[in-house]
């Protein structure tokens, strides 16, 4: 009987997370390909997650705001966002109706190396970033083109859909066999088996459209290479809090140079 009844409520709950799901293709491939289905739950809109990372923001600015950490100082400040807004200016290349998302650009004073986009076009900049890895602007305009492009895939959301897929999974399970160690257990499987490699999918995904929007921006892609080998440097006996989301490898940058080839003649055609 507890087979039987464990068996109806896998299925269930298969149907449950089949039913929630949906193929979706968030941008376009651009020179670099990239061009992977993307499965998102319906259960999280992209409207929903951007209100949600906007009042998030929101709080953080608030936050530094009344720290005396926000847009400070102001010639970084002026730096940082008139690079991203050369970036912001090609993500149509990607995704045309990323062109009217409210994007906003703001710097925080912080000793963490860092920077990101949060959905819908929210992005940071960690004066750590800036004043221990001292990027050329080249080098600043792969990291933003990296964390927009995140933006851009909708990552976040994707990798909500996948732990809500899992939640859901994992509670069916936990309440059939009333063992939270199951539940447990599964979060480890559930981990290894779909977050990571899938993480890797991503970042993979970010570096490649990240050096193709630099690229049409006026910015050598080539920069990218020796971004993050400054960034492994700099993380001596620790890490870069940037890497620790970010991981890099000797396969990450063999991937970046091949990339930076496919658009260098993007850059070199702006030069001329």
């Amino acid at each position: 009987m507890i087979r039987a009844s464990f068996r109806s409520f896998s299925m269930i709950g298969l149907a449950i997370l089949l039913a929630a799901c949906a193929q979706v293709q968030t941008t376009q491939s651009g020179l670099v390909g990239v061009n992977r289905t993307q499965t998102m739950s319906t259960l999280v809109s992209e409207a929903e997650l951007n209100q949600q990372a906007a009042a998030q923001y929101r709080q953080i600015l608030s936050q530094a705001k009344a720290q005396g950490a926000l847009d400070t100082p102001a010639a970084q400040t002026r730096r940082v966002q008139a690079i991203a807004r050369k970036l912001i200016a090609q993500v149509g290349v990607f995704r045309p109706d990323a062109r009217n998302w409210t994007w906003e650009v703001h710097l925080l004073k912080s000793n963490e190396v860092n920077a990101w986009c949060m959905p819908g076009g929210k992005i940071a900049v960690y004066t750590g970033l800036l004043d221990k890895i001292k990027p050329s602007d080249a080098e600043l305009a792969a990291v933003l083109g990296h964390e927009i492009s995140h933006a851009l895939r909708e990552h976040a959301r994707e990798q909500v859909s996948r732990q809500m897929a899992a939640n859901v999974g994992l509670s069916i399970l936990s309440a059939v066999t009333g063992s939270q160690a199951v539940a447990d257990l599964g979060s480890s499987l559930t981990q290894v088996m779909f977050t990571l490699p899938n993480s890797r999918s991503n970042e993979t995904e970010a570096d490649r459209m990240g050096v193709e929007l630099a690229a049409r921006a006026g910015y050598d892609p080539r920069a990218a290479i020796t971004l993050w080998q400054k960034m492994e440097r700099a993380g001596g006996g620790g890490q870069p809090e940037i890497l620790s989301t970010h991981p890099s490898s000797q396969s990450r940058i063999a991937d970046l140079k091949q990339a930076s080839e496919i658009v260098l003649p993007l850059y070199q055609g702006r030069k001329s």
